[in-house]
Formats: C-alpha cells, structure tokens, sequence
C-alpha cells in the first residue's frame, strides 16, 4: 500500500511538473537563437497576381519541387473513416502512411504498439524522419477526421523555404504556449523534423509523457518540444487574412457564417484555398472528393498559372 501511495504521489509531482513546464515555457527563450524576435506569427499563402508574375521556366520547377509526406494517425476504431481517406485526398499526398496504436489485417499500416496519441505521434516522425528524410521537405500530420486539399497545401508553401523552420497549421494558446491545433492538421519543414528529430532522445525537453495523470493534449507536447529547438507555431492564412487550415467541417463553417455573416455566406465562411477542414464522416469525405476534384463547369476555363498533378496511380480526380 505504501508503495502505491508512493507511485501515486511521484505521478501527481511529474504531472504538476509538466504543466508548469507547458506553462512557463511560452516565457523563455527558445533552444536555437533564444531571445530573438518572433517575426512571423501569421503566414500567408501568394496572391494569384503574385503567381502570375512568375517565369513559365520557374512555374514548371516551383510545381516539381514540392514533395509532401502524409502523416495519418488511426486507431482500429476509425477503421471506416481510415478506408474513406485511403480512398480519398490521401491519393494525392506524393506518399500517405498511415500509423496504428495497434495491428489491423484489413488495411496496411505501420504498428505502434501504443494507443497514447502522443507516443504514436513521436514514433511517427521519428519513422518518417529515418525513413524518408532525404526525399520529402514537407510532413504533413492529420487525424482520419481531416479532409486535407494538398494541392493547396502545395499552393500555401510556394513560397516557403523547407530549410528554415516552419511549423504551421491553426494556432491555438494554452497559458502562455501557442501551438498548431492537431484537428486541423499539422505541417513541419524538413528542418523543423530535423530539430524535433534530434530531441526525440532528450527526455528532460521533449518528454515522453505517455500514461500521465493529467493528460496534455499530443499538439501541446509537440509544441514544447518544437518551442525547445527553436521552432514556433506559426498560423497559416490566405492572402485576405482567413484561415486556410480548419477545425471544422465545412457544413459547420457554413451555418456559423449564415448566423455570423448572413450577407456574406459564402465569403464568411471559408477560404477559397483552405487546406484542411475537420470533423468528416466517411460519407462527407467523399463528398468533399466530388466537390472538390469531380464536379467541373464545362465551358469554364480555369486558369492558374501553376498546376500540382498527383502522383501516378491517383485515378480518383
């Protein structure tokens, strides 16, 4: 009994601990370059004058640099959602794994051997970072909720350079520590995976906390660690200030805007190159397939100036 109370007693300490870490952690300087100045909380995606303006040379470059790996945290419960995004946007990722708390024979995925979000979230950079580190610049992490337009993911990062530290999404605060929102989906640069990937091992900043008292959600743990190698949360918007990462559905987004903006719908709403929208069914996914990538006005011609083709064997656009 005396030990129990003492197990008892050492978890509440390094529960405590933790959060009073998260809490002061927004206060101190961070790991690579402490006490400079954040410059660029909010990063905006081109305007399409500004796409317009490139050389056709530099069109064809910009559209074959970008190489994005897709993270996809599951569980055996999500089992329907996971076969709506295997059949869905994660075909247009240039590769999409997905990441299991444990084995399931009906679809492929990598083990875990965890159901703690946080773990599986760690060992999944860390496969991806070992694995594929010399062929990718950008990882993209989502849960099987999030529907996620990659093409405009590409469009947002035109302009991003993936060997400075980026880490981007919807921001969010807790306290004093602001951090990417997991529910709308999670973007590190290479060099962003670099750092995370070299604190991986250093317990005392980037903490295991797998099985504590009180939980810290998985989006602020990465965000300690992230914060602790030099790297801040930044928030994506578009070219108009709207957020393009979402942590709602579209149908949800919709009926705030009816309320909020009742003369503005559609403008109220969301933006016209928003990456991510959460909170889908199966059903929804697929609907968002059609909007997104099947339903055409014939006799329109679009024209951007650059085109993102998917990668071979994405039949579904």
């Amino acid at each position: 009994m005396l030990s129990e109370s003492s197990s008892f007693l050492k978890g509440v300490m390094l529960g405590s601990a933790f959060c009073a870490l998260i809490t002061t952690l927004g206060r101190v300087g961070t790991g690579h370059g402490s006490g400079r100045h954040h410059e660029h909380h909010h990063l905006q995606a081109p305007n399409r004058d500004e796409v317009g303006k490139i050389a056709e040379d530099e069109r064809v470059e910009l559209s074959e640099r970008f190489r994005v790996y897709c993270i996809i945290l599951v569980k055996p419960q999500d089992v329907s959602l996971w076969a709506a995004v295997k059949e869905t946007w994660t075909k247009h990722c240039d590769k999409a794994e997905f990441f299991s708390s444990e084995n399931v024979k009906v679809f492929e995925s990598i083990n875990m051997d965890t159901d703690d979000v946080w773990l599986m979230m760690r060992k999944a950079y860390k496969h991806a970072f070992d694995k594929y580190s010399d062929r990718y610049n950008w990882f993209f992490l989502a849960r099987p909720t999030t529907f996620a337009v990659i093409e405009n993911l590409k469009y947002f990062l035109l302009r991003k350079d993936p060997s400075q530290p980026f880490y981007l999404g919807h921001t969010a605060k807790s306290g004093e520590l602001e951090y990417v929102n997991v529910e709308g989906g999670i973007v590190l640069s290479i060099e962003s995976m670099k750092r995370l990937n070299s604190l991986l091992n250093a317990p005392e900043k980037c903490p295991e906390q797998g099985g504590m008292i009180w939980k810290v959600s998985e989006d602020k743990q990465l965000a300690v660690c992230l914060k602790y190698a030099g790297v801040l949360a930044e928030n994506a918007e578009d070219a108009d200030g709207k957020d393009v990462f979402n942590t709602k559905s579209v149908g949800l987004s919709i009926k705030e805007a009816m309320t909020n903006h009742p003369n503005q719908v559609a403008g109220g709403c969301c933006s016209d190159v928003a990456v991510t929208f959460n909170g889908l069914t199966p059903n929804q996914m697929h609907v968002m397939m059609y909007g997104v990538y099947r339903l055409r006005a014939f006799g329109h011609v679009f024209s951007d100036a650059l085109v993102f083709l998917p990668p071979n064997g994405s039949v579904n656009d």
